[in-house]
């Protein structure tokens, strides 16, 4: 099987298993970011908009002609190989002579248009009324001549010859390839003065020109002409009011005029690509200059810029193009064929990554200036998901320092090529699995712990960890959140819990937890333990009751949901050390938890932490503490809200309880599934 990697498509193609070259990730990109920087370029003058019609009608003149080559190369007759053919080339006007076929003559034709522009052959009343009686007459069915009668009648009627002068106007006027452009724009004045030189004149000329210029009705329309005159003169403002589009048809295609103002700080927002000599605008980014006049679209094909013309050139050349230019920004383009739905107001959507992402090791990114890096616990808010596979994003806190949004892989792509990369994995372990195998057993006497195994165990191992749907959430005052330490053995996280509830005994507290063993004299029922049956507790644990649970010198342990929640109801805050493990039953449950990853610092510091507390540990069972720290963070650090890395147990008793008092001051992200 071959795996093909297409501007963040993965396509299976059956086969042999074949490398794909990463060394060249330049190769991936079919996308390419056009912007304008912030420093002077030089501007283009004010065009014409008489001049910029032109060059669009040489445009379309050159892609007529390249049309007309391309069908003359795929259909080349030779007349000379057909009898038949040679018959009619020497004779075409074999049958009924048609006026309407008749080949114009005259350079522009009887209505003085070009046929190069593509103007229609318009067919004036006469000739068509002419035409049919001639069908009339060389017809012999009946039924034919009567159908021909029942077309003159409808012709000849008046509603019908008004609707087809109608047609003959308008399709005259769309082929031009604009307005007439005027000679002056003070026509007015110059009747005036055209009065004066007449006003002695005793010629019948000259006093049947002066009654018509000084009648109202001509000087109405001189000074309407003068008004409409000098508005079609006018340059082009070099700072239009805001963005505008004009249409205009030539050559039986609708060219678009777009002006796009673009600030200083505020970039184009666009990515382009190449269709073999078209540049095709491939991307429309959030926050850009583009994105705010809605007037550019993907699809869209750039004929020129600013008076420079774009087609045929390679994306890098229209970056650089682009790179020299500043201001207003003048497109020509051919709106794309793709018809799309009026633009809504998307959703933002709030997620936490579960994983590390740089743009620069992706080879499949589409465009990579365009890509934005996170890490795992970053809070990203999804503004656009139009592309499935890339989503445009912001990171929280850097809405006001990035201007454009970034492109960052979407959830199925991910999810795809993750399993994939798992895959590839799995076919490599067998190499290795005899170091697996390999571990050191602890013959300390330990607790021995089971957790619910439907529920935990390795729980992530099936799970390709992508985004996090998440909300923000105030705790009530009356409902505190509870606080779950998680950590290696041996990094503080017990002791910090019981300085905790030792200095504040009013604001913290423990859960009770359950036991199977029998009540000690001095114990009180619900104050120290919740002394239950054997029976009762399996039937607890099956049911899914408890955090956690083990067994201990035969007797069995647990902290249940319902403990939990009876101490926050006393409007106090429940302080957990718990095992990783647990924490998907905590999650799941609606106790909203917070929890903080206590994470050993160097070796050599946490072995003068240790030495404080009259421990003299190994070499090795120091970095077995660190090692087993970073496969928590590996395999659990998504779950995590907060880390305090424990250099110093004064510094770290500190932050826990800034970050506790933080849950009471400002809202904080969660998962959006606790809150419906």
């Amino acid at each position: 099987m071959m795996t093909t990697h297409m501007n963040g498509h993965l396509t299976e193609l059956d086969g042999g298993v074949g490398e794909t070259n990463m060394e060249d990730p330049q190769q991936w990109t079919r996308e390419r970011a056009v912007d304008c920087p912030g420093d002077l370029g030089p501007r283009t003058l004010p065009v014409r908009r008489s001049a910029q019609l032109e060059r669009i009608r040489q445009h379309q003149e050159d892609l007529r002609r390249r049309r007309e080559e391309e069908g003359r190369n795929r259909q080349e007759l030779d007349l000379n190989a057909s009898i038949r053919l040679k018959k009619l080339s020497q004779n075409p006007k074999v049958g009924i002579d048609n006026p309407t076929f008749d080949p114009i003559e005259g350079p522009g034709g009887p209505l003085g248009l070009s046929p190069t522009l593509g103007a229609p052959n318009l067919l004036e009343l006469e000739e068509l009324l002419m035409s049919l009686k001639q069908m009339q007459h060389c017809l012999s069915d009946a039924q034919s001549q009567e159908d021909v009668e029942l077309v003159l009648q409808l012709v000849q009627k008046t509603d019908f010859q008004k609707a087809f002068n109608i047609h003959n106007a308008v399709a005259q006027h769309m082929n031009r390839p604009s307005p007439p452009y005027p000679h002056t724009d003070h026509a007015q004045s110059l009747a005036i003065e055209v009065q004066s030189m007449v006003h002695d004149s005793q010629l019948k000329e000259g006093l049947e020109l002066k009654a018509l210029l000084s009648s109202p009705h001509i000087q109405a329309v001189l000074l309407a002409h003068d008004g409409v005159a000098e508005q079609e003169m006018l340059l082009e403002p070099l700072t239009p009011d805001g963005p505008s589009e004009t249409l205009t048809q030539w050559g039986g295609e609708t060219v678009k005029i777009v002006r796009i103002e673009k600030a200083r700080d505020i970039p184009l927002g666009a990515t382009v690509r190449n269709d073999m000599d078209s540049v095709i605008i491939s991307r429309i980014v959030k926050g850009g200059a583009a994105e705010h006049s809605r007037l550019l679209h993907e699809g869209d094909e750039i004929l020129e810029i600013n008076g420079v013309e774009i087609r045929g050139k390679d994306v890098n050349e229209v970056f650089d193009i682009l790179a020299e230019m500043h201001g207003n920004l003048t497109f020509v383009l051919i709106p794309s064929s793709q018809t799309k739905p009026p633009p809504i107001k998307e959703t933002v959507v709030h997620v936490k990554a579960h994983f590390d992402y740089d743009p620069s090791d992706d080879p499949y990114v589409p465009c990579r200036e365009l890509g934005l890096s996170f890490q795992k616990g970053d809070i990203l808010h999804i503004i656009s998901q139009d592309d499935p596979n890339w989503w445009q994003a912001y990171r929280d806190g850097d809405e006001d320092n990035q201007p454009l949004a970034g492109l960052v892989p979407g959830k199925s792509f991910q999810q795809q090529r993750e399993a994939m990369k798992q895959t590839i994995e799995e076919d490599k372990e067998p190499e290795k699995s005899g170091k697996l195998w390999c571990a050191k057993k602890n013959k300390k006497k330990r607790k021995k712990l089971f957790f619910n195994g439907k529920q935990n165990d390795d729980y992530d191992n099936e799970e390709i960890l992508t985004y996090e749907e998440m909300a923000l959430y105030h705790q009530p005052a009356n409902r505190k959140r509870p606080i779950a330490l998680i950590g290696p053995p041996n990094c503080g996280q017990s002791e910090l819990r019981q300085r905790l509830l030792s200095s504040e005994p009013d604001r913290f507290g423990g859960a009770v937890p359950h036991t199977t063993r029998n009540r000690r004299d001095v114990e009180v029922n619900g104050r120290d333990y919740h002394f239950v049956a054997r029976q009762a507790f399996d039937m607890d644990a099956a049911a899914g009751k408890f955090i956690e649970s083990g067994e201990f010198e035969k007797n069995w342990y647990g902290t249940s949901t319902d403990s939990v929640r009876q101490l926050i109801n006393t409007g106090k805050i429940c302080l957990l050390c718990l095992h990783t493990q647990s924490l998907k039953t905590l999650r799941s449950s609606d106790l909203k938890p917070y929890i903080i990853f206590i994470a050993p610092p160097s070796q050599e510091r946490l072995r003068a932490l240790l030495a404080k507390e009259s421990k003299n540990p190994k070499p090795e069972e120091l970095r077995d503490i660190i090692e087993k720290a970073r496969e928590m963070e590996q395999n659990f650090g998504h779950l995590f809200d907060a880390a305090i890395v424990n250099t110093d147990q004064d510094k770290a008793y500190q932050e826990l309880l800034r970050l506790i008092n933080k849950l009471d001051t400002e809202p904080q992200w969660v998962p959006s599934s606790w809150l419906r």
